[in-house]
């Protein structure tokens, strides 16, 4: 055990004394959170807007300012002319065009009812829909206050409340997941390449004759690495909540002994894939195929309800996955031990099975 700790301690220093490492390690992270937090959103704001109206009237323009007030639109262009919408849409500058037909108000005042048009740049895919949902609330609402009063009539009172994040706000939704992508990536990318840099540099076959075990050796390099990224996560929530008010709802503790369990699976990971490659760069393209993966399958930036039924059951394998579940149930919801057992017992299960097969496969290529 004495031996394991004395290599631990050297890969700790060899760590703090190699700037470019310790960057890595430390100031990178926080500033993809930073950037993250900020980017990773699916609320839409200042959305280009290009208004052609044909009408010229009062209630159209009443419609055109409701689309100005409401944040949700920047208005680039106002013409009559629908071919310089469409110009707009092809060039990517719009995002939405309004058209407003020439007999709008006339129709609102003769028969109560009137339509407009509304193109999407479809090109972007989800935020369309988003956009389109957007200017769709703003015409019902408008339609409502044209309609007036209505008489009483009996109806079903709905009340709804946004639970756990009355504000919407979705960096609380997003930072503990994104907390989980970093852990995830100073896990497995560092024991990867620490592992494969012995061998680029011919120093694991030196260590491998020395009077330590290989149990002793596999433990003194995943140890500091460990340490590491429970220190990352601690640094990365200090900035959620100090810089984005994220929320700790739930168990501090809680939260850090499960990382500390997920941290097994990242560090075996990464243990697994040095015993399949020979350089540095060779562990860097398998991690950065393995996580994209991982972080597009884990619920973390796509909905996994959204996901086809046979993609949904391929993500219970994914390890990323139940920890962001984990990560945002504590911070958010406040769960306790007894809510988040079954992705526990699943990570848990993992860190066994990857830790033993990557042991397993080390042992086979260091003989």
């Amino acid at each position: 055990m004495r031996r394991a700790l004395y290599l631990a301690h050297a890969e700790l220093l060899h760590v703090v004394r190699d700037r470019a490492t310790l960057m890595q390690v430390l100031l990178v992270p926080l500033i993809q959170i930073l950037i993250l937090a900020n980017a990773a959103t699916f609320e839409i704001r200042e959305t280009s807007l290009w208004i052609v109206d044909l009408d010229r009237t009062s209630a159209s323009r009443a419609l055109v300012n409701r689309f100005a007030a409401s944040g949700h639109f920047d208005i680039v262009g106002t013409t009559p002319s629908l071919e310089a919408a469409n110009d707009s849409l092809l060039r990517g500058d719009t995002t939405l065009a309004l058209v407003i037909p020439d007999n709008f108000e006339a129709q609102l005042v003769r028969t109560r009812r009137s339509e407009v048009e509304l193109v999407v740049n479809a090109e972007k895919g989800a935020a369309a829909g988003i956009v389109q949902s957007y200017a769709a609330t703003i015409l019902g609402t408008y339609a409502a206050e044209l309609a007036g009063p209505a008489p009483p009539a009996p109806r079903i009172d709905i009340r709804h409340r946004n639970r756990y994040n009355a504000t919407l706000n979705y960096r609380h939704y997003m930072v503990p997941g994104i907390l989980v992508a970093l852990v995830t990536i100073i896990g497995t990318l560092l024991t990867a390449q620490n592992i494969a840099r012995e061998k680029e540099f011919g120093t694991l076959e030196q260590l491998n004759v020395t009077p330590i075990t290989r149990g002793q050796f596999i433990a003194g390099k995943l140890v500091p690495f460990w340490g590491l990224g429970l220190v990352e996560l601690a640094l990365g929530l200090t900035l959620g909540v100090l810089v984005f008010g994220i929320p700790v709802r739930g168990s501090v503790p809680l939260l850090f002994g499960v990382a500390a369990l997920y941290l097994l699976v990242a560090l075996g990971i990464g243990l697994w894939i040095s015993t399949i490659v020979d350089t540095q760069q060779q562990a860097m393209f398998v991690v950065f195929f393995i996580v994209n993966i991982y972080l597009l399958m884990s619920g973390l930036f796509t909905p996994i309800d959204s996901m086809e039924p046979w993609a949904q059951v391929l993500t219970q394998l994914n390890p990323v996955r139940h920890f962001v579940a984990i990560s945002r149930a504590i911070l958010v919801k406040g769960a306790g031990l007894a809510d988040i057992l079954q992705p526990l017992s699943i990570l848990a299960l993992f860190a066994v099975v990857v830790l033993t097969s990557a042991v397993l496969q080390y042992r086979k290529r260091a003989a």
